[in-house]
């Protein structure tokens, strides 16, 4: 069985490695590549949280994926269970032997030669688990119980410690195995407390190795992104730093760290770098490394990062839903890669369909497939609607508004009800997702009646109705279902047919088409102004619109070549962003691109911002 040491030398090797040029990867990837999109498909489990406040909702967050020998296991908050995978597409629900009564909340996990140690996060001693069998679910005690976090102590909220010691814990911890074979505790969620380190033995259960030490802490003054609340507007609230995680590539030690909450689009992901597990750590300029405020799936904070089979580096978030409760959420999966200039995350169209890799890629930009969004405000029609005091609070036309915030309620959940949107045209399709929503949903855990099933069809005309696809494989829960169509579609019309979902309504938030639509890309955004504001933390970027755009991409980075942030926004929010991310001091460069049904237009020219 492979160690997390050998995975760590094999990702420091496969990235000094110059392969395929980008255009040849991408013609590689449509020839032999299956495909994804986010937010990722699993059954999201119904959570027991707010049982006794009748606030149901399914949820997914702070997910941790390791590789052990020849398969991938995925884990996350309140799942009472793991997800298995040997394609990192295709996830089976793992029931394990045992799990805490309160389930687990943010666990570290870590492949140790031959066994898998899933440690949860805990205010008090707790138990660690550990398997030399994952894919059975077979899981044993490393430790009945952890010995008391050296140092800590219980203090009044807002109050502060006195030197030397720290709270209670570890909380949202990550366990990191050094190359020498010396194990490692990262760990931390407050916005008062920094990340803390300490070295652990894992030989005989958990045995602390010294005293804990501060790490990191937050600097909003300095780093826009680290400001609380939407777009980072929460002025005058103390930000949380959690999910700590570390990666050594090419001798590099990358500490990484979300913030501000995950509550919020914003949420996000930085790195500090040093040369020691315990640094000093160093600021990475191009921070936030995993960043990704618009679009359909926002945020992207407290995940991992993980090297697959072929040596390519992948990051996982936390997206935020936040209808029925503030922490009702997804996770989301990125290509990633590391290089001479530090840790880089690709979020640009990251809800859009993206290749599976299946060989070393060097550019996690040439796994975009293309397939561009055709259903964005297209109309659709219901077989019915349930009533609301608010007018269109329910209504079809939500299911292609890109906002998993509003959906469609049917006025029934029985099999036999449709929702069909019209294109406007025939479009080549080439996937679609499904995304469900939970309005009033009335389920608290998991049960034999939790599943979902329905078919999609197709038609020319809205008369004569075609098969598109369907569940199968078995009865399980997709709430965010993705479906790859085994090859173009002509159509103007996709209606979806349902037949069940174990919610007490059926309620979708949106139905996503991808392909084309057999025209040229939009073209190329003049691009107005991209000034600092009176706040250094602070840009706006203005530009013209383009005829027949869905939306534009506002890109910016350390150089023209590296644009690597990326904002997406929709036509109908218009032509101006200010965006509150930036780290003071730091110069950048910004363009706009266009997109619509066609394609993507070439960026505007680059416009430097001091």
């Amino acid at each position: 069985m492979k160690t997390r040491t050998a995975h760590r030398c094999l990702a420091a090797i496969a990235a000094a490695l110059l392969l395929a040029p980008v255009a040849a990867a991408r013609t590689a990837a449509r020839e032999r590549m299956r495909t994804y999109a986010n937010p990722v498909d699993v059954d999201y489990r119904y959570n027991f949280e707010q049982l006794n406040e009748r606030i149901s909702y399914r949820t997914g967050a702070d997910p941790v994926i390791v590789r052990d020998t020849d398969a991938y296991y995925l884990f996350m908050t309140l799942a009472d269970g793991y997800w298995r995978s040997t394609n990192l597409l295709d996830w089976k629900f793992v029931s394990p032997t045992r799990w805490p009564i309160g389930s687990i909340v943010a666990p570290a996990v870590l492949v140790d030669h031959d066994r898998l140690i899933l440690m949860p996060s805990m205010d008090n001693p707790a138990p660690i688990f550990a398997t030399r069998d994952p894919a059975s679910g077979t899981l044993d005690l490393l430790t009945r119980v952890t010995p008391v976090l050296p140092n800590s102590m219980y203090v009044a909220p807002g109050a502060t410690l006195p030197p030397g010691k720290v709270p209670p814990g570890p909380n949202d911890p990550d366990l990191f195995l050094d190359d020498d074979g010396r194990t490692y505790l990262y760990f931390g969620s407050s916005n008062v407390f920094p990340i803390y380190g300490i070295e652990v033995d894992l030989d005989h259960g958990l045995r602390y190795l010294g005293t804990p030490r501060p790490l990191l802490r937050l600097d909003p003054a300095r780093h826009g992104w680290e400001r609380f609340g939407r777009d980072q507007r929460g002025e005058g609230v103390l930000p949380f730093i959690e999910g700590a995680w570390m990666n050594k590539v090419g001798g590099r030690y990358y500490l990484q760290y979300a913030a501000p909450g995950t509550e919020f689009n914003a949420y996000a992901t930085g790195t500090y770098v040093g040369d020691a597990p315990f640094g000093p750590f160093t600021y990475a300029n191009n921070n936030p490394v995993a960043y990704k405020p618009g679009g359909f799936v926002e945020g992207i904070g407290h995940g991992n990062t993980f090297f697959d089979a072929h040596g390519n580096a992948w990051n996982t978030g936390t997206s935020w839903i936040g209808v029925n409760w503030p922490f009702e959420r997804r996770i989301g999966l990125y290509p990633a890669r590391f290089d001479a200039e530090g840790m880089h995350v690709s979020t640009r169209f990251g809800d859009f369909p993206h290749y599976m890799p299946t060989t070393r890629i060097d550019d996690p930009g040439a796994l975009f497939t293309h397939w561009m969004l055709l259903s964005y405000r297209k109309p659709a029609q219901a077989s019915s609607t349930l009533a609301s005091a608010k007018p269109g609070e329910f209504a079809p036309a939500n299911v292609t508004d890109e906002d998993p915030r509003t959906f469609w309620v049917a006025a029934r959940n029985e099999a036999g009800q449709t929702l069909t949107v019209d294109l406007g045209a025939v479009k080549n399709l080439r996937a679609i997702q499904v995304d469900f929503a939970d309005y009033e949903s009335a389920r608290f855990g998991d049960a034999a009646d939790v599943y979902t099933d329905f078919r999609l069809e197709h038609s020319l005309d809205a008369r004569d109705w075609h098969p598109l696809a369907a569940t199968s494989g078995g009865r399980r829960d997709r709430p965010n279902a993705y479906f790859e169509l085994e090859s173009v579609v002509r159509a103007r019309y996709v209606r979806y047919v349902h037949g069940h979902v174990g919610a007490a309504n059926l309620a979708i938030s949106d139905l996503r088409v991808f392909g084309d639509a057999g025209g040229n890309p939009p073209g190329v955004p003049v691009l107005i102004a991209a000034r600092r504001t009176t706040d250094p933390r602070a840009m706006t970027v203005e530009w013209k619109p383009v005829a027949g755009a869905v939306g534009y991409n506002v890109r910016w980075g350390l150089r023209p070549d590296r644009l690597e942030q990326c904002y997406q926004v929709f036509v109908d929010r218009g032509t101006r962003l200010e965006i509150r991310s930036l780290n003071a001091g730091i110069e950048y460069d910004v363009a706009v691109e266009a997109f619509d049904e066609n394609g993507v237009s070439a960026p505007s020219s680059a416009v430097h911002v001091h």
